[in-house]
């Protein structure tokens, strides 16, 4: 049985948990919460949600996924399964208190109607788009934090491979 090397195109399961066990993306679907979808309290981020299930393709090497979870697949053969953790700035960086900015309410439009949890895209007059989440919201400002949602966070994925497409 081959073992997959840097170069091979391959197809892999993961399933990605954070340190409490919560899950927070996964290929298999077993682990998307379908149901949330139908009941309505399914988030976007939520896996399952106009989610595709099943293995995923890369090219070993090719930059497509984690750098570490793309180096753990070489040496791999098909049914194989190893966890890799990723400490924060191996996956989405640490929390950067600069990307958390407060704007006042009246620089806003008049349309505007966010709660604190909605993730939003900000666009400038630049036509820039910066994805946030609101923390805040008082009469008088909104505060914004334009970190990944899992900035901060060590990510320990489950891997799978599932077959070798070519070598």
């Amino acid at each position: 049985m081959g073992k997959a090397k840097k170069g091979d195109t391959v197809l892999f399961h993961y399933k990605g948990t954070l340190e409490d066990g919560s899950v927070f993306d996964s290929t298999y679907e077993a682990d998307c919460h379908v149901d949330d979808c139908d009941s309505g309290s399914c988030s976007d981020d939520d896996c399952g949600c106009d989610h595709e299930t099943g293995p995923m393709r890369i090219v070993i090497g090719g930059e497509e996924f984690f750098p570490k979870v793309d180096a753990a697949l070489i040496g791999m053969s098909k049914g194989e399964k190893k966890t890799v953790v990723l400490d924060p700035e191996d996956g989405f960086g640490e929390h950067d208190e600069t990307k958390v900015f407060t704007v006042p309410a009246a620089d806003l439009p008049d349309d505007f109607d966010a709660e604190e949890g909605d993730e939003l895209i900000l666009s400038g007059d630049d036509d820039e788009e910066l994805g946030v989440v609101v923390l805040e919201k008082s009469d008088t400002e909104i505060t914004f934090d334009a970190n990944h949602p899992l900035a901060g966070e060590k990510l320990i994925f489950e891997i799978e491979l599932v077959e070798i497409v070519n070598s």
